[in-house]
């Protein structure tokens, strides 16, 4: 009841329906449907926006009540792999041509629990986009955490955590992610 109380009857009401829209994409969509295009239409259908020729494979989503699929801009011929977790609290955008390999996760806020927890007033609950420049590639097991942006024709390694934007033309690898080099 706490979190009832916290977060109020229209937040609830918001959250049951879309639990609700997650429910029906998670079992009925990805499991009955289990095909790239009936993922994409029905992420149209909820309000996402992707573009033409875009593959969007076995992806998990949370955080569906706050900004809702209609935070989810996906451009023309990206290709989401499997496994990937897209954290829906704010927008994630991907232009034209970003590829996220399989079991990347992408963050767009923090929030350490209710009002009360003692570690609020040092991490308060924040959120922030998540920005994918035109072709960029995001390696498998990569860990993208909130406001950052990844900069046009740029490569991050697998496995990498980027803590910070990275710009564009450039290589980053590592825990967290540093410039290996330039691409050009």
């Amino acid at each position: 009841m706490k979190g009832l109380e916290e977060i109020g009857s229209i937040k609830t009401i918001r959250f049951l329906l879309y639990s609700i829209l997650h429910v029906i994409y998670h079992n009925v969509i990805d499991h009955l449907f289990s095909i790239p295009p009936a993922r994409k239409l029905y992420l149209q259908l909820v309000g996402a926006r992707i573009g033409n020729d875009s593959v969007i494979m076995d992806v998990r989503f949370f955080n569906w009540h706050q900004n809702g699929p209609k935070g989810l801009l996906i451009g023309n011929e990206c290709f989401v792999g499997d496994e990937t977790l897209i954290d829906l609290y704010d927008n994630v955008v991907l232009e034209d041509q970003v590829t996220l390999a399989q079991r990347v996760t992408v963050l767009t806020h923090l929030n350490v629990g209710y009002k009360n927890h003692p570690l609020q007033k040092y991490f308060p609950k924040t959120s922030k986009q998540v920005v994918f420049k035109k072709g960029s590639v995001i390696g498998a097991n990569c860990t993208i955490l909130p406001g950052v942006t990844v900069g046009s024709l740029s490569f991050v390694a697998a496995g990498s955590v980027v803590t910070k934007s990275v710009p564009a033309n450039t290589l980053v690898a590592g825990v967290p992610a540093k410039k290996v080099r330039n691409i050009e």
